[in-house]
């Protein structure tokens, strides 16, 4: 059991007005056994220093300590890493607090007056307060684990015993106990994650779970200005070849990154100043517009040099590229490993369709390191696993993703595997109604979702690992990124697959809530957004080339206001698709699609039939297989054409 988050935050309100010598330099010399009335050798600095970061550390982001007690700047309670070099040591060497001290100056010869006791009560007496114990053992033993026993006089016992309390020290503490808390213990330890809610962070730690709100680039790819402000939730690109969808892709995943998953962006030729400005929003919704610029002199790999610290970092992120390679960007990962994928930038691994299949190994001080098992290997090994959460998390979303019914392709649902010749691994398998066979085998569509299901649950799994490795709470956001989300799937699956992936951070976790970026050439994925569109949290943009009056054509790109067209004719008619259709093409369909309905009638009016049969021989010559149909079907129902 731990302590909860509510009696934490009741500790540091009663600690405020303590003065941080004695929550902190007074323990110290307890606990490291200063001895009374005589000196030694103490290293105080190096205590204190030690002291603070056990206690008063909270980020392992950051080097800064939280001040709890007394301070001249109460809004500004981040205190720098030289403190006990600097303040703690100007107050135990100057001062009331330096009176209880036998101290030789300019050496490390310490140790406590035989009096020391009297003196710092006086000094209590005179701020007419005493050291609140119960509460100051809260804030340092914030994190340890009690028994589900444990009671308010435990925790002021155990911390009287580990700091060593005389009886004579006792009268410099409050020893009372509060007696109605609401809630001592849970079953959860309050992670920093948590702990920030009520803390805040310093300033050099960036705040994470952001997604891109804000993003536009000058100088550089298919305009002079492309701005792009997307939704929290749904954010669907459409529009022509070469304008610009998979480039907005790599910049938006630039953005929220910091690192290319490709070749970086390069700037025009007539750019001076060719620049990327973003913004990554997270909880606090403060941080400014970011600005990089690309400096056209430097050596270096990236040449976009921001011009301050990222403050808010993105939650667990992946992108999904036309050419069937992913990037995963994963914040507790960045702070857990201290290797990384030698073929991307440190922060992203970059895996191509190869290596997500059989996996790949780096050589890191002359031994090889898995970044990646592989669909292969982890697939088996979950479905093996006596644990089968990682396998029933793949089967949840590969079923999530699978096409609706579509001749003989069902939901896909993994096989037995199996040895297939020229392999001596075990090959993982899809069961159709036909028969099972290994995903090797599988189409381009299928394989396509298969290796999106594994990836969005490895990533999830590893972002769990290493979040615990760094005792932190994991993501509650994920971005994806996908780049032609249609690719190689039926025209009915092109239909199921968006509103699948709008669901699927729910499979991985129910907290999880999701940001999602595509581009699509496909009016069945746009269309197939109408039941769920949320006009507040979902946008639908559109890139067109247009004309200006000083540079001729260039790329635009637009946010359009989602009208559901019904029918994909409708959509691929409309301003997103600009298909143009003439009209007698246009009444054709239309007289086809009335006499199909009539003939799904069990008894058609025959004038109805003789009217139909006007239009169809008005659009479509008797040479038209379906001219025979119909003749066949008029003359069943006694009706001479």
């Amino acid at each position: 059991m731990f302590l909860t988050l509510e009696v934490i935050e009741e500790s540091l309100k009663r600690l405020k007005n303590i003065h941080p010598f004695f929550g902190m330099t007074f323990l110290v010399c307890k606990v490291n056994n200063l001895p009374v009335g005589k000196m030694t050798s103490f290293s105080i600095n190096n205590l204190e220093t030690e002291f603070l970061r056990k206690y008063f550390k909270p980020s392992e982001k950051s080097e800064k300590f939280y001040q709890v007690f007394i301070s001249s700047r109460p809004k500004e309670r981040w205190l720098n890493s030289d403190y006990a070099s600097s303040s703690l040591q100007s107050f135990r060497t100057r001062g009331d607090l330096a009176k209880p001290f036998i101290h030789e100056r300019k050496t490390s010869l310490w140790g406590w007056k035989e009096n020391y006791v009297g003196i710092l009560n006086d000094y209590l007496k005179k701020e007419k307060r005493k050291i609140p114990a119960f509460y100051l053992a809260v804030w340092l033993y914030r994190e340890r684990k009690f028994k589900s026993t444990a009671t308010t006089e435990n925790i002021v016992e155990i911390f009287s015993e580990e700091f060593k309390l005389t009886e004579e020290d006792k009268k410099l503490f409050d020893l009372s106990v509060p007696k109605n808390l609401a809630s001592l213990l849970s079953d959860e330890k309050i992670t920093w994650s948590k702990l920030k809610v009520i803390t805040g962070t310093p300033e050099n730690e960036p705040e994470e779970s952001g997604v891109l709100e804000y993003l536009k680039i000058n100088g550089v790819g298919p305009a002079r200005e492309l701005v792009f402000e997307p939704a929290e939730r749904l954010n669907m690109l459409a529009g022509d070849n070469g304008l610009g969808k998979s480039f907005i892709l790599d910049c938006a995943w630039w953005a929220l990154t910091g690192n290319w998953a490709g070749v970086p962006a390069y700037p025009r030729d007539w750019a001076e100043e060719p620049t990327i400005s973003f913004k990554v929003a997270g909880k606090s919704k403060t941080n400014q517009n970011l600005t990089a610029r690309y400096d056209r002199k430097s050596f270096g790999e990236d040449k976009w040099k921001l011009e301050q610290k990222r403050p808010v970092l993105p939650g667990l992120s992946i992108y999904v590229r036309v050419d069937g390679s992913f990037a995963i960007f994963d914040p507790a990962r960045r702070e857990s490993n201290s290797s990384f994928n030698q073929n991307s930038t440190p922060d992203t691994l970059v895996f191509t369709k190869e290596q997500i299949k059989n996996g790949y190994d780096e050589e890191v001080s002359g031994r090889k390191q898995s970044l990646i098992n592989g669909l292969i290997h982890d697939w088996v090994t979950w479905q093996f696993s006596p644990d089968q959460a990682a396998f029933n998390r793949l089967k949840t979303v590969l079923e999530r993703l699978s096409p609706p019914s579509v001749g003989d392709l069902g939901k896909l649902k993994p096989g037995n595997p199996m040895r297939i010749a020229g392999d001596s691994r075990l090959i993982p398998t899809i069961e159709h109604p036909y028969g099972t066979i290994p995903i090797v085998h599988a189409s381009a569509g299928v394989q396509r979702i298969i290796t999106l299901a594994y990836l969005l649950g490895w990533a999830w799994q590893e972002h769990q690992i290493n979040s615990e490795n760094i005792k932190k709470e994991p993501e509650r956001k994920i971005v994806i990124l996908i780049d032609e989300i249609e690719s190689h799937l039926h025209p009915q699956w092109q239909r199921s697959i968006l509103p699948a992936l709008l669901l699927v951070g729910e499979d991985l976790s129910k907290e999880l809530s999701l940001q999602l970026i595509i581009a699509t050439h496909s009016p069945l994925v746009t269309g197939s957004a109408a039941p769920y569109f949320d006009y507040e949290a979902d946008k639908l943009f559109h890139i067109d080339l247009v004309d200006t009056d000083l540079f001729g054509k260039e790329a635009k790109i637009q946010e359009v206001d989602y009208v559901n067209y019904g029918r994909v004719g409708s959509w691929l008619m409309s301003d997103i698709y600009e298909l143009e259709q003439d009209q007698t093409m246009l009444e054709a369909e239309q007289a086809i699609e009335k006499a199909l309905k009539l003939q799904r009638q069990e008894n058609p009016n025959k004038e109805k039939i003789k009217e139909v049969s006007a239009d169809l021989f008005k659009y479509l010559s008797d040479l038209d297989t379906f001219i025979p149909r119909w003749i066949a079907f008029a003359t069943k129902h006694g009706v001479e054409l």
